[in-house]
Formats: C-alpha cells, sequence, structure tokens
C-alpha cells in the first residue's frame, strides 16, 4: 500500500469523524424539504455525473463574491476530499457529506438572490426557501450549473458598480472597507427583491432619508438618528398612516432619566414644556398635587405627555411605523439641527427635515399644509389612514455612491 493511499486512508478516517461531529446538529429545514422532495438519501453521491455537478458547485462557490457563511474554505475541502474518495467513507458519512452539500448550495443561491442582510425587525420580506429548492432540482434535471448561474445574477446598478469596484479596488486584507462594500452590496440585493413601486428608505450613517416612487426619489431630505448610546434600529417595515398635530407620551426611560429631574429642579418645567401627568389610565392629574421630591427612578408611577403644537417633540406630524421598538418618524419644533454636520441626536426616532413634503407626496397631495404650520397648542390630533402601507427600509449603510465615487461613511454605532 502506498505511503499516498495511507496519508489519504488516515485522513479520511480523521475526517469521518470529526466533520460528522461537528455537523450532527439540526438540520437545516430548506435541506430536510429538498430531500423530501427528492426522494432520496443521497443526491451527489448517486452518480458520477452528480459528484461532477458537486464539484462545479464547489469551484463556482470558491470563486463567487457571494459566499455563504456556512462553510470555510477549509471544510470545503473537506467535502471536495470526501466527493473524490467516495469508496473509502461509510453510508453514514457520506450522507453527512451530502446534506452538507446540499445546504451549502441552497445558500449560495439564496445568498446570491436576496442577500444577507439583518434587520432588527422584518416585516416585509416573504419566506421564499421553496423558490430556491424549486431551482435546485430544475438544475438537477435541466439546466447547466453555469448559465442558471449567469441568470441569476443581480443587474442593479449600484450593484453591479459596487461588485466592480470591490474586485478592482479593495484588499480582502482591508477588513473594514471590503465588509462596508459586502453589506452595501447586500443591502441591493435585499432592495432589488422587495422593494414595491413606492418606498421609504432611511441611511442611519449618512442620516438622510429618501422616498422613492418608481425608482426615482421624489422627495429626499436630512434626518436625525439615534445616537451611539441610543442606536435606531434597522427595520424593513410598513408606514401605515399619519398623525396630524401628535401627542408625545414619553417613554418611561426618558421620563425618569431626563425629565423627573428638571421637574424636581424647576416646579415650572412642566408647564413651560407644554407637558401633562398622566396615570396608567390616562387620566390628566395636577401635578402641583404632587409630591415631587419623593420620586426616584425606581417609584415614580406616572406618565409625561406633552401637548400638541409647534413646539411638541414631534413636531406637527408622526408617521406610525410597524415595529415593537417604538420606532417612528416624525417632524420636529427644531429645524436648526438639520444644519449640523452630526445628527446623531435622538432616543431612537427618526426626525425628518422635510416632513410636509412627504406627507404630502404620501396622501398624493392632499394634505392640508398650511393648517399644520400654524402649528397651534393644544390643536386636536388626527390620524390619517393611508390608502395603501408604504415599505419603509432603515438601513445601516456604510457607503454612498456618488457620482463614479465611493464614499465611506465612519462606523458609528461599531457594527462592522
Amino acid at each position: 500500500m502506498s505511503k499516498r493511499f495511507n496519508s489519504v486512508l488516515v485522513l479520511m478516517c480523521l475526517i469521518s469523524t470529526s466533520f460528522a461531529q461537528q455537523f450532527v446538529l439540526q438540520e437545516d429545514p430548506m435541506v430536510q424539504e429538498y430531500y423530501v422532495v427528492k426522494q432520496q438519501k443521497n443526491v451527489w453521491f448517486s452518480s458520477n455525473k452528480n459528484l461532477k455537478c458537486a464539484n462545479e458547485w464547489l469551484t463556482l462557490i470558491e470563486l463567487s463574491d457571494v459566499y455563504p457563511t456556512i462553510l470555510n474554505k477549509s471544510q470545503i475541502d473537506k467535502i471536495r476530499t470526501a466527493l473524490n474518495h467516495k469508496n473509502m467513507i461509510d453510508s453514514s458519512y457520506k450522507m453527512t457529506i451530502d446534506r452538507q452539500l446540499t445546504g451549502l448550495v441552497l445558500h449560495y443561491i439564496k445568498d446570491k438572490q436576496q442577500g444577507t442582510v439583518h434587520f432588527d425587525y422584518d416585516e416585509i420580506s416573504n419566506p421564499r426557501d421553496s423558490v430556491y429548492i424549486n431551482q435546485l432540482l430544475t438544475i438537477d434535471s435541466k439546466r447547466q450549473i453555469s448559465s442558471f448561474n449567469s441568470e441569476i445574477e443581480c443587474t442593479d446598478p449600484a450593484y453591479v458598480f459596487l461588485g466592480k469596484y470591490l474586485k478592482d479596488s479593495i484588499s480582502i486584507y482591508d477588513t473594514l472597507k471590503y465588509k462596508a462594500i459586502e453589506l452595501a452590496m447586500n443591502y441591493r440585493l435585499f432592495f432589488t427583491l422587495n422593494h414595491q413601486s413606492e418606498y421609504i428608505v432611511v441611511n442611519i450613517l449618512s442620516a438622510e432619508a429618501e422616498y422613492y416612487k418608481n425608482n426615482t426619489i421624489v422627495v429626499g431630505m436630512r434626518a436625525v438618528v439615534g445616537r451611539k448610546l441610543n442606536p435606531t434600529p434597522v427595520l424593513a417595515s410598513y408606514i401605515t398612516s399619519i398623525i396630524t398635530f401628535p401627542y408625545w407620551n414619553v417613554p418611561h426611560s426618558i421620563a425618569v432619566k431626563e425629565i423627573l429631574p428638571k421637574v424636581q429642579k424647576n416646579e415650572n418645567y412642566l408647564e413651560q414644556n407644554n407637558f401633562n401627568v398622566v396615570d396608567a389610565t390616562g387620566t390628566d392629574l395636577d401635578d402641583s398635587d404632587l409630591k415631587w421630591r419623593n420620586f426616584t427612578e425606581e417609584n415614580f408611577p406616572y406618565f409625561f405627555r406633552q401637548s400638541t403644537g409647534s413646539e411638541n417633540a414631534l413636531g406637527v406630524l408622526k408617521f406610525n411605523l410597524i415595529n415593537p421598538y417604538s420606532i417612528f418618524l416624525h417632524a420636529t419644533s427644531n429645524q436648526a439641527v438639520f444644519t449640523r454636520t452630526n445628527r446623531f441626536l435622538s432616543h431612537g426616532c427618526i426626525r425628518l427635515e422635510k416632513p410636509f413634503e412627504l406627507a404630502n407626496a404620501l396622501l398624493d397631495g392632499k394634505l392640508d399644509v398650511e393648517t399644520l404650520k400654524t402649528g397651534k397648542k393644544d390643536t386636536e390630533s388626527n390620524k390619517i389612514m393611508l390608502l395603501h402601507k408604504i415599505p419603509t427600509f432603515i438601513i445601516y449603510m456604510p457607503i454612498q455612491i456618488v457620482g463614479n465615487k465611493v464614499v465611506f461613511l465612519p462606523d458609528v454605532y461599531g457594527l462592522l
């Protein structure tokens, strides 16, 4: 028996033990479904033709910019070694390798089409695993791998531009810039697959908001987003309604950490800033009857609500956004803040430079802007339901494309 054969044999024994132990985990539902539909225990080991396809997939994935995070390079090498020495491994290990390879291919197909963007809350994207399973089944029976790969290539101009820039201008060792471009490309994949004819994008890192209709910017503006201590979450959700002359129901953390100490120092603070004190049922209380010195962050049982009007912290417009974090878009009484370069200033919500323009565009010009601009105190609040909900993406995009240049933005929250 040759030394080379002995070495391969030892290697396969080690692999079949360590690799199987490493990946005997709860199986990916997408992989499970594929084998149920296929009605085979092994796919890639079932014929020489499929073995050839398996190696084609591995080569394609290794050379691609879209590289799934399931397996690293050494693990792909282990799969390839197992494929090339199929007669030296037992049936149990073959099944393990077969399913790991299927998972790798399915996630490559998935990632190449929808990207790998993480949202803290996602109301918009729909499960598409069945689509990717059917695509792989179709490739098995009818199409060449290379032609399929070309068919699913994203043609979005920004995505194509960034891919070329990544290839020509960024070294894989320039970790931060490489990650920034990869993340931007994944966002473009996500938008290509999920956006509708009109949508809103808020980029946290540029502190800007844009309303698109038929892929054209209708309204663009500066925004104020969450400071580092109170970061704005990344969301994919819907604006469903607009509130004119909204009340501001102060979040408990802001109430006890910021407003309560000010009231304890200045008894007139609430009146000067149009705040009422309410109980858990929303009933107004007479703040002069309360013993403010006895309250702390831990025992304060009430709530602050700011009256409507132009001096309200939300301004005179609030855009209701579906999410579990109480994050929304709103106007502001302080327009001067938009002249600042650093606009990471809020507790997480998004203040808009041009709320009237945005609301009027969403309502097809039917908003009474002049009445809103009067900003009269204690004007009755009104809820206007939109005819259709507007997809809204709050993203952490670390770059901007300006002409033919890529501008890298500071990683303010340290997420890259």
